[in-house]
């Protein structure tokens, strides 16, 4: 009977080891956003964290509260769109040609060095949308450097807040 007793109490223990996930670390990054000398409308300017194989994971930070202007942001409306949760990423309007912008994004450390990359995307209305108007690996090094935009960005510049 001892060693049943024991037996479960050891079951019980695994069983507690194993349910709970210990939380994940993560650091603030100061993200500024220097836009180009376009005329025209503020940008929308969506930054998503995308998994090795490409895909979108997790949406860091939109610049833009009018939603009914998100579908514009196609390739990242095609992930989120179909998800339809919450946004709890809104950290700011909407960004003007020559402006620039400072915002914090969360990013799990179990994701630098890891394959994943970050992609901040771009549209004004009117004008183009940029998928990938900035896109870089997320690397040690990365994530405490400049990124030269290829649309409406100039660069972007994340620091460890």
């Amino acid at each position: 009977m001892k060693i049943y007793k024991q037996l479960l109490v050891l079951g019980v223990v695994l069983f507690g080891l194993l349910s709970f996930t210990i939380p994940s670390e993560s650091t603030k990054y100061k993200c500024m956003i220097q836009m180009t000398n376009y005329t025209g409308e503020s940008a929308y300017v969506v930054v998503s964290l995308l998994n090795p194989n490409g895909d979108y994971e997790e949406t860091l930070a939109v610049q833009g509260d009018d939603d009914e202007w998100y579908h514009d942001i196609s390739e990242w409306w095609n992930f989120f769109g179909k998800k339809r949760t919450n946004i709890d990423a809104i950290t700011g309007a909407t960004i003007a040609g020559g402006a620039r912008s400072i915002s914090i994004i969360d990013i799990d450390d179990s994701k630098i060095d890891a394959g994943f990359s970050i992609r901040f995307e771009t549209a004004v209305e009117d004008q183009e949308y940029y998928a990938k108007d900035v896109q870089f690996p997320l690397t040690s090094e990365t994530v405490k450097s400049k990124q030269e935009g290829t649309g409406f960005i100039r660069y972007v510049r994340l620091m460890p807040n």
